[in-house]
């Protein structure tokens, strides 16, 4: 697989990696549009959001679960934003379900 979350999720590309456990990885965006922006990815290759099915919404709802952890741990539980770009029309760059956390 040609997918390069898949690949930082194995350890084959670096990544400033501030997050792991057996579902997710979380990582420093490389092109951030925030002072603070952290890409939470699932391990598990789901390419999008509309490639969901209804077995998968524990995965999202844990995801969104650990974004609100993470933006405890970094200080900014008082504003932060969420993103889910869906497809490449909404800027959606690698096709590997990922959750953006942002915050100024």
């Amino acid at each position: 697989m040609d997918c390069i979350f898949c690949q930082i999720i194995k350890g084959e590309v670096p990544a400033d990696i501030i997050y792991r456990d057996r579902q997710f990885v979380v990582f420093k965006d490389i092109k951030p549009k925030a002072r603070l922006h952290f890409l939470i990815v699932s391990r598990c290759h789901i390419v999008s959001v509309n490639d969901l099915k209804s077995k998968d919404a524990l995965l999202v709802g844990k995801m969104i679960l650990l974004a609100q952890k993470i933006a405890r741990d970094q200080g900014v539980a008082g504003g932060y934003q969420l993103h889910f770009n869906v497809g490449r029309g909404a800027g959606q760059l690698v096709e590997h379900l990922h959750l953006h956390l942002m915050a100024a």
